[in-house]
């Protein structure tokens, strides 16, 4: 099975920028997307391929929003499941879950770090729950730097959005509930290896960059993660795609 992820920071925009043969280039069995910023009335596009298009968008209108494309009919489907800005979307594919999440931004100051650190918990309680029944593969926007090496100018950053000591320790605690960093899995030592660039100060051009984009498996997926990889090369949006393929 392959997977993709990919933050497109509004799907209207991306879809004027290549955006289906992108997608229809990896040739991927499900395909998610973060910061839809559209309702699926909106859609005006064919995406073609065999996909069926399952959306979880938020009530407030141009904002936030997910949605999976997937060639593999899921026996279930559940959104909502914690909030109302359509940042879960779970598919059921049979031998897995398949969870397309954008995590909330603790924004400057870390004003919204309380609401980031309740809504970590309970994201946290509701992937073991799945995982108590059958393998997970979590991808999407996870919205923080695990560690140092994720970013390029870690001590700068300190307690900033994305790399507080709150936020890392809270993705810690998941990944010691049973899940697996599957880029990290298969490239330990990777410098340089970023999903995220800010606009500003040709941050993109000089790969000042954050890996902020996952895809996690449960610990006993992690004997079938065949390739784990960040596709920097791709344009359209401030983040780029991350895949995963599996043997399954």
């Amino acid at each position: 099975m392959k997977f993709v992820s990919w933050n497109v920071n509004g799907l209207r925009a991306v879809l004027g920028k290549g955006f289906k043969d992108i997608m229809l280039g990896f040739g991927a069995d499900a395909f998610c997307v973060q910061e839809t910023k559209m309702q699926p009335e909106q859609m005006t596009h064919d995406l073609e391929g065999g996909y069926e298009l399952f959306w979880n968008s938020a009530e407030r209108k141009g904002y936030s929003g997910t949605a999976t494309a997937t060639r593999i009919r899921p026996q279930a489907v559940e959104c909502g499941c914690l909030d109302n800005e359509g940042r879960i979307l779970t598919l059921d594919l049979g031998p897995l879950y398949l969870v397309n999440v954008y995590s909330p931004n603790s924004q400057g100051e870390l004003a919204r770090l309380p609401y980031r650190l309740e809504w970590e918990a309970r994201f946290r309680d509701y992937l073991r729950r799945l995982d108590a029944a059958k393998p997970v593969v979590v991808c999407g926007d996870l919205n923080v730097a695990h560690c140092e090496i994720d970013l390029a100018n870690p001590s700068t950053n300190h307690q900033s959005a994305g790399f507080s000591d709150q936020e890392r320790e809270a993705f810690s605690n998941l990944l010691d509930c049973g899940f697996v960093d599957t880029f990290r899995l298969l490239h330990p030592d990777d410098t340089g290896a970023y999903s995220w660039w800010s606009y500003r100060m040709r941050a993109r051009e000089r790969n000042v960059g954050w890996r902020i984009d996952y895809f996690l498996v449960s610990t006993r997926l992690a004997p079938r993660v065949l390739s784990a990889d960040i596709h920097a090369d791709i344009l359209g949006s401030d983040h780029c795609p991350v895949s995963l393929t599996l043997d399954i």
